[in-house]
């Protein structure tokens, strides 16, 4: 089974018998926005931040990545805040469809390459008819 990003984050903090505010103070963000990455309801917006927790709680960074995070960072990385956004929608309604469903977890996260693979390539197409001025 994968273990999210948020679920990593909450047992790395439980183990240590720390609460949100000290993780959050420690890591030079606010408690919000700490409670949002442990929540799932949000992802580092830099990939610093990884790092940083990382170090805090003592891993390897590429512990706290999963698929999810590695694609959603790739994307940002590329494509900037909106490309992130695509990314982050695509990747939330694909869990929707996978919920409650008896595909194994391997499968799913053969699904989960491939259709990361057709959002580059659609990335690729729509980039050709971007007018230049408006490119990275």
């Amino acid at each position: 089974m994968i273990v999210k990003f948020c679920d990593k984050l909450l047992q790395l903090r439980r183990a240590r018998r720390l609460t949100q505010k000290d993780v959050a103070a420690a890591c030079g963000i606010t408690r919000q926005t700490y409670s949002g990455y442990e929540s799932g309801e949000r992802y580092p917006k830099k990939k610093e931040m990884y790092q940083v927790l990382a170090d805090f709680f003592e891993v390897d960074v590429d512990y706290l990545y999963t698929d999810r995070e590695m694609f959603l960072d790739a994307a940002h990385e590329q494509y900037g805040s909106r490309g992130m956004a695509q990314a982050q929608e695509l990747v939330s309604q694909l869990a929707g469809m996978f919920a409650g469903g008896e595909l194994s977890d391997q499968d799913r996260e053969a699904v989960m390459r491939s259709l990361e693979r057709a959002y580059w390539l659609a990335k690729e197409d729509n980039q050709k008819y971007t007018p230049k001025k408006y490119r990275k």
